[in-house]
């Protein structure tokens, strides 16, 4: 290189550095895709869990600037949106995210899909049932479409990260407008600039994990219970699922800003919140500055004065010591946990890569009744991985009969693309399948029982949401322990806990009486 080649090339990587600065230095809204372009080589790419492996240690940045630009503060007035939620209570949350700032937008909320000037579909990756149903509701959405030129029609959240379904929505349904991911849902005024002045479809949807925005506006449901997002992604890699390519690496949310979020809602007036993150227990983790994890987090908002807390979802192996000797100590730390095991069989794990073993699992357990007796355990399993054999089938049954599980979302394997387990031949029948899957059900569905039958008589403490799906007549809540009960009572009791007396009990819920004068009013 000449020293005429090694000044322009001093020059270009000035330029390159004047224009990171500059992009750097601009407040959230006014960034363009130009100033996000650390997160994707391209507008997408295919989940890859050799290359999602080979995470960078890049600083993630927290931002506090979120603001709607001024030339979209307005666009929503006398319109209507619609957002239909699919899959996890972290897709729940990510519809309040997208449900606020549509409404700072001045966009009003719908349920009428003929009454929607937008429609968000929020989508799914778990399992190939919720990809089907997206994919029929996009069809049944082409005619509106074709009504209301003018109606944007988007798909968004962890299917939008996959390559296949984006190619295949490009390719077969050009009626949708929008289609982005689930690391950059701010940059959703932006988009919905870019579906109603553009004329070709908008994709956008990055590869890689992004910064932390922590000023999102929201739009919860209800005033009873909310959802609290500690933090983003998942490292764990287990062998049958997408999350780790479709929510990216575990990022922790700074523990001043959930305790602070967690206050609010508590001055608020809400009953209860849920800790969220594909893993809470690997909480902290990535903290560099400050030695702070799941448990010492559980330990401050303890002292916050809401009456429950809440987490979900848990992972065995970061289920550590202190994690137990702070729940323990109870108050609005509730004493149910929800523990996925997804097998009893230590073969099987190890091949989902869960990275313990049927033995530890068990001793996991044993330690959490030992320090909290009355806990309730409730569960994940997953049925008819490939080449399951009925004698690993059979060591998930033990298992659930030796926890003592009182409730399990259980499911047959489903082959997720991208995924190492996707790769594998399978010599278990879908017979087979259904039939282990039947007979674990009736398990758990027997313990459940039993559970329940030992509250009959019992006076339990009941957080009511509202009436009865069945019967309006009739309010429902939950119980600390998380049962549904049914009873009669006032409606000023809705949004408070109050003491009922259970008179039955179901397998999966209780009925029962309200005992007079119990309404806690917080």
């Amino acid at each position: 290189m000449n020293e005429q080649q090694r000044k322009e090339q001093s020059q270009i990587k000035q330029v390159d550095a004047a224009d990171q600065k500059s992009g750097q230095d601009k407040p959230l809204h006014e960034k363009t895709s130009a100033d996000f372009a650390k997160y994707f080589e391209t507008t997408y790419e295919p989940p890859n869990i050799n290359k999602a492996r080979k995470r960078g240690r890049e600083q993630v940045e927290v931002h506090y600037d979120f603001n709607i630009p001024e030339d979209m503060r307005d666009v929503g007035k006398g319109k209507k949106f619609l957002i239909r939620t699919y899959g996890c209570q972290m897709n729940e949350h990510d519809t309040e995210v997208m449900a606020g700032i549509l409404s700072s937008m001045g966009y009003e909320a719908t349920s009428d899909t003929s009454d929607a000037d937008i429609i968000l579909l929020n989508t799914c990756a778990i399992r190939e049932n919720a990809e089907n149903k997206v994919f029929g509701e996009i069809g049944h959405l082409k005619p509106l479409k074709l009504e209301k030129p003018d109606l944007i029609l988007g798909v968004c959240g962890c299917m939008s990260q996959q390559e296949s379904v984006v190619n295949r929505i490009m390719k077969k349904h050009q009626h949708v407008d929008l289609i982005f991911g689930t690391h950059n849902i701010h940059r959703l005024p932006h988009l919905v600039k870019e579906a109603m002045f553009g004329k070709a479809q908008v994709v956008e949807v990055w590869s890689k994990e992004g910064d932390i925005i922590e000023n999102l506006p929201k739009v919860r449901q209800g005033k009873i219970k909310a959802w609290v997002n500690i933090m983003y992604g998942c490292d764990k890699f287990c062998t049958y699922c997408i999350v780790p390519m479709t929510r990216g690496k575990e990022r922790s949310r700074r523990p001043e800003d959930i305790i602070q979020e967690v206050r609010h809602l508590a001055a608020q007036g809400y009953q209860e919140v849920t800790l969220l993150g594909q893993n809470v227990n690997a909480y902290g983790k990535d903290f560099e500055d400050i030695d702070y994890r799941f448990g010492d987090l559980m330990d401050d908002v303890r002292k916050i004065d809401i009456p429950r807390v809440r987490f979900t979802t848990s992972h065995p192996r970061d289920f550590d010591d202190h994690l137990i000797e702070v729940l323990a100590k109870g108050g609005n730390l509730l004493d149910h946990i929800h523990l996925p095991v997804q097998s009893g069989s230590s073969e099987i794990l190890r091949k989902m890569n869960r990275k313990y073993t049927r033995e530890e699992f068990l001793e996991l357990v044993r330690k959490i009744k030992a320090a909290i007796p009355n806990v309730t355990l409730t569960t994940d399993i997953i049925v008819g991985f490939p080449n399951e054999t009925e004698e690993q089938f059979e060591e998930t049954l033990s298992l659930v009969e030796e926890v003592g599980f009182e409730s399990a979302y259980t499911f047959i394997y489903s082959p997720r693309e991208g995924t190492p387990a996707a790769r594998k031949k399978d010599d278990v029948t879908e017979e087979v399948k259904k039939e282990r899957l039947y007979r674990l059900n009736d398990l758990v569905n027997q313990q459940s029982s039993e559970a329940m039958t030992k509250y009959t008589g019992e006076i339990v403490k009941v957080l009511v949401e509202g009436e009865s799906k069945k019967d309006p007549d009739v309010l429902a809540g939950y119980t600390e322990k998380n049962k549904l009960v049914n009873f009669k009572g006032p409606r000023e009791a809705i949004g408070n806990i109050v003491k009922v007396k259970i008179t039955e009990a179901k397998t999966w819920s209780l009925d029962g009486i309200m005992v007079e004068n119990t309404v806690e009013v917080k």
